[in-house]
């Protein structure tokens, strides 16, 4: 029986398969899928707008108290294409898609997933919540425990979509620390044969490994740093002073910072979690001769109305403290809720005139295939495209574990 030739159809939707399998952190994401740009004179760089939800408060008086109504959206950029370029023959085109599978598609789809992972978790630098010790791998159910605790305290639905992500130091820790347990046989038998914890564990859905998760070096800070002016309602900036004269990087864009008497509150309720509220650190920063520094930091602060999320603004001369030890690199685990992050892909361009090509997109990720015979090296050069954006959406249904 003579062979059937493969199409591209086939090997972009078995391409596609075995990314979403390749994948870790991204596949506790959202996955936003956008075929509008796949037109004529689109340009990498287009945004898609994610729209969210609108907050308000309760009123309780027999006397109506209408709000205004402000809807509120983030762009994600699509500004980013990458690819990976194979050369494959027509006689190859005769396999079984099974083995075309093992011999190109699987190689070339495990990097392609692990740039588009690595990518991901970067976003760490967007979490203001943080649980753990800094240098003390996560090894117990009290690590899994206290990011729960933490996402409870923001109102975190419990809708089985929360995730965590951890490297895989902490991932050998958590088997280890967790072996002796009470779980089900089936948990205990399937992290004995995969060496992962697995699905279902201590409220999250999946607690995954991955190499991916990120490395991030504390600032060089130094001093005695206090609050330099009391802050302002809707204020995304802390003056501060008291700090190392001069110093380059003196924090990093995500540190991690407390300010003394600012609590955090629940979303939900506006009552106090007894926990100081962290505030992520969003760009680089200096201190100037003086000792002096201004801090941009996430999120932005409210102390009362819909968005409250502190339980005071941070006061003059309230004490400033900066988590983990200065210059110390710390490995920033991720827990979160599906909604926190956003992979966004759109479709590309289909040329004309090539040997063959294809565009399929499977569970929320687009991709494009596309063929074309060199002449010059009697070769069939072959490229397999994404264009992707990540995105940041609701920082605060996402919690970093450090390690």
């Amino acid at each position: 029986m003579a062979n059937t030739i493969l199409t591209p159809t086939k090997i972009l939707r078995e391409a596609l398969r075995i990314l979403k399998n390749n994948l870790s952190f991204t596949a506790a994401v959202n996955q936003e899928y956008s075929p509008e740009f796949a037109v004529q004179g689109a340009k990498i760089g287009d945004t898609v707008y994610v729209r969210k939800p609108n907050r308000y408060t309760v009123t309780k008086s027999a006397t109506l108290n209408t709000q205004d109504t402000t809807e509120t959206s983030v762009g994600v950029k699509l500004t980013t294409q990458a690819h990976v370029g194979v050369n494959f023959s027509s006689q190859e085109l005769t396999l079984d898609l099974d083995d075309f599978s093992k011999r190109i598609l699987e190689p070339a789809m495990a990097e392609l997933a692990n740039e588009v992972d690595f990518d991901g978790t970067k976003l760490y630098q967007d979490v203001f919540n943080q649980v753990g010790t800094p240098g003390t791998t996560p090894a117990s159910a009290g690590s899994i425990l206290a990011v729960g605790q933490r996402m409870d305290e923001m109102a975190v639905p419990r809708d089985g979509r929360r995730y965590l992500t951890v490297n895989p130091a902490a991932n050998a820790s958590l088997v280890e620390g967790l072996s002796g347990f009470f779980n089900p046989q089936s948990a205990i038998s399937r992290q004995f044969r995969n060496g992962s914890m697995g699905q279902n564990v201590l409220g999250f859905g999946d607690i995954a490994m991955d190499q991916n998760i990120r490395t991030h070096t504390v600032g060089n800070y130094g001093g005695t740093p206090l609050v330099n002016g009391a802050a302002s309602e809707g204020d995304s900036t802390i003056t501060s002073d008291g700090w190392s004269l001069s110093v380059t990087g003196l924090l990093k864009a995500g540190d991690v910072i407390t300010v003394a008497g600012v609590y955090a509150v629940n979303p939900k309720n506006r009552q106090s979690t007894g926990e100081l509220m962290q505030f992520v650190v969003t760009a680089d920063v200096d201190s100037d001769a003086g000792g002096a520094a201004s801090i941009p930091v996430s999120p932005t602060m409210y102390a009362s109305g819909a968005y409250q999320n502190v339980s005071a603004l941070p006061a003059d001369n309230a004490a400033i403290t900066v988590a983990g030890t200065a210059g110390t690199q710390y490995p920033i685990n991720i827990g979160c809720h599906k909604d926190a992050f956003t992979l966004a892909t759109a479709d590309l361009l289909m040329p004309g005139g090539v040997d063959f090509a294809a565009r399929e997109v499977y569970d929320g990720i687009s991709m494009r295939i596309v063929r074309q015979y060199d002449i010059n090296d009697d070769v069939f050069p072959c490229r397999i495209d994404i264009l992707y954006g990540w995105k940041t959406v609701y920082p605060e249904l996402a919690c970093r574990l450090i390690g």
